[in-house]
C-alpha cells in the first residue's frame, strides 16, 4: 500500500525521504558546547533507524544563551568539526541533517534535569540571564537582566554567526527556536515582555525583535536550503493577555513573507505548571490552523506515537510532516517498525538487511 508518511517531501533543493522527523531534544551532554560521542551515537542511530530528518537539539548561539552549562553550542568555529562529523554520518545514512539554533533568555543558567534543574549561580559556573524585561520565570528566581540596545545587537550578531557556522558544519536545514519560553518567545509573549519601547506592548512591537532576527538569519542562510521556525502556538495561560493561536497565525504569516519554509508547531513554556490536557496529538490543531491560515508547510509534534495516527494526520492535511521526540528516545528504529505496520517497503542499511 502507499503511505503519506513514507512519501518524500521536497523543500527547496532538499528532498527528505519520508515525513518522520526527529525532534530537537536536549541531551545535556555537551562539553563547552561541543557535541560528544553521545551525540554521535544518539543522532546517528536515529539516522540509521530510518528518520527522514534528524534535528540537533537547541544549540546555543552564545555561552549565555545556553539553558544549562551542559548544552550544545555553536558560538565558536571550534564547534564546527564535531558537528561536521555527525552531519557527514547522517548523510551517509540518507537522512537530512538539521540544527535548531537558540537562546534560552531568562530560562538560562540552570542545571540539567537529572542534576536538579536548579538555577546555577555565577560562582558555580552559571551566568546572568537575559530577557526582554526583568521578570523571572519562577517568581522566587533572580530576575534576568532587561536587555539593552547593545544586548539586542549582540544577540542578533550571535544568531547570524551561528547561522554561518551551521552551514559550514554541513547542516542542510536550519530551524530558529522561537518557542518554549526561550528568548525569542519571551519577546512575543506579554507574560515575559513588558517593555515600554519599540519592542514591547503592542503585538507589532513584540514581534519586532524576533522578526528582525528571523530576517537576519534568512539573509545569511542559502536561499536554496530549507529554513524552519519552531513556535509555541499558545502560552496555555488562563490570562487573556498572553500569546495565543491567533497571534501565532499573524506571526507565521510574517515569517512566510520573510521566506521561511515550514513552521514547527509546539506550545507552552512561558509559565510554570500550565494546565494542559495531554492526549495523543494534542498540538495537532495548532499545526492544522497555522497550515491553513498562514498557507505554509507545518510539522506536528506532541504525543504522536502510533504509525496509523501519524499517517492520519498527514492524510487529513493537518500537517506536512511529523516531528517525534520521546518515542524516538524509546525506539530509534521507529520508522522501520512503522513501515512494517503500514506495509511499506523501505531501504534498510545493508548491515541490517538480514533482519
Amino acid at each position: 500500500m502507499s503511505s503519506k508518511l513514507f512519501t518524500p517531501l521536497k523543500i527547496k533543493s532538499i528532498e527528505i525521504k519520508n515525513r518522520i522527523w526527529v525532534s530537537p531534544m536536549c541531551q545535556y551532554s555537551s562539553v563547552d558546547g561541543h557535541p560528544t560521542d553521545w551525540h554521535f551515537v544518539h543522532l546517528g542511530s536515529r539516522a540509521v533507524g530510518g528518520a527522514g530528518l534528524v534535528m540537533v537539539e537547541a544549540t546555543a548561539v552564545s555561552p549565555e544563551g545556553r539553558i544549562s552549562p551542559d548544552d550544545s553550542g555553536i558560538w565558536s568555529d571550534a564547534h564546527i568539526p564535531g558537528f561536521k562529523r555527525i552531519t557527514d554520518f547522517m548523510h551517509e545514512q540518507g537522512s537530512v541533517s538539521a540544527i535548531q539554533i537558540a537562546h534560552a533568555g531568562r530560562k538560562a543558567s540552570t542545571s540539567a534535569p537529572w542534576k536538579g534543574h536548579d538555577l546555577v549561580s555565577p560562582t558555580d559556573g552559571g551566568w546572568q540571564s537575559l530577557g526582554p524585561s526583568a521578570i523571572p520565570f519562577n517568581s522566587d528566581d533572580p530576575p534576568p537582566k532587561e536587555m539593552t540596545d547593545v544586548d539586542l545587537k549582540k544577540v542578533m550578531a550571535d544568531f547570524i554567526s551561528a547561522t554561518e557556522r551551521s552551514l559550514k558544519a554541513g547542516f542542510q536545514v536550519l530551524e530558529v527556536h522561537m518557542a518554549h519560553g526561550y528568548l525569542l518567545h519571551e519577546f512575543l509573549s506579554p507574560i515575559s515582555n513588558q517593555r515600554k519601547d519599540n519592542y514591547g506592548e503592542s503585538l507589532e512591537n513584540r514581534m519586532r525583535f524576533p522578526l528582525e532576527v528571523a530576517k537576519a538569519v534568512r539573509e545569511k542562510w542559502p536561499k536554496d536550503l530549507p529554513l524552519f521556525a519552531r513556535i509555541s502556538a499558545t502560552d496555555w495561560s488562563e490570562d487573556s493577555n498572553s500569546w495565543n493561536l491567533n497571534d501565532s497565525v499573524t506571526f507565521t504569516k510574517k515569517l512566510k513573507e520573510l521566506g521561511y519554509d515550514l513552521i514547527d508547531c509546539s506550545s507552552g513554556g512561558s509559565i510554570p505548571n500550565p494546565k494542559i490536557k495531554l492526549e495523543p496529538g494534542y498540538q495537532v490543531p495548532f499545526s492544522d490552523r497555522v497550515r491553513k491560515d498562514s498557507k505554509i508547510l507545518t510539522a506536528a509534534v506532541g504525543l504522536i506515537t502510533e504509525a496509523k495516527h501519524a499517517e492520519s494526520i498527514l492524510l487529513e492535511e493537518k500537517a506536512d510532516a511529523i516531528f517525534m521526540a520521546r518515542e524516538f528516545l524509546r525506539d530509534p528504529y521507529w520508522p522501520m517498525h512503522a513501515a512494517k505496520e503500514l506495509d511499506v517497503k523501505i531501504k534498510k542499511p545493508n548491515q541490517y538487511g538480514r533482519s
